[in-house]
């Protein structure tokens, strides 16, 4: 239930997020708001880091230098989201973020890519992104 609750925390956030960042850009413009959106981010995470008192830099050694750059992905989608909005709104946008994050894990699924064990999809996993994509459409008319 945790990770259910975690999950939709997360998509209420990146919902307010999207609308925010596409205010803000209007004011500022587009790389100045996710250079701030990016900031803001860097600056609480960096406080709840400090109030958990979880610091173990020592351990960034473990981690494989190629992904150390997966958090310069969000200046991409920041400024993806943005322009998004500006030319579908909020709804489509988000829409297709899912449905592109889908077709994604399942190429990696398949392929056992980043590590990833290779599983088989079944004709639910196909079934259940037709559906998404037909909800799309749905939202389209």
């Amino acid at each position: 239930m945790k990770g259910v609750l975690f999950a939709i925390l997360g998509g209420v956030c990146i919902t307010v997020q999207n609308i925010a960042n596409a205010h803000i850009r209007n004011d500022i413009g587009i790389w100045q708001t996710a250079t701030l959106t990016q900031l803001s981010g860097f600056l609480l995470a960096l406080v709840i880091l400090y109030i958990s008192r979880d610091i173990k830099w020592g351990i960034l050694g473990n981690v494989k230098p190629i992904y150390w750059f997966g958090g310069a992905f969000a200046a991409i989608i920041l400024f993806s989201n943005m322009e998004a909005i500006q030319y579908i709104g909020v709804t489509f946008t988000v829409s297709f973020v899912l449905i592109s994050q889908l077709l994604l894990t399942f190429i990696i699924d398949v392929n056992g890519w980043f590590g990833m064990e290779k599983r088989k999809l079944k004709v639910t996993d196909f079934i259940g992104i037709t559906m998404m994509i037909g909800g799309v459409l749905l939202l389209k008319l």
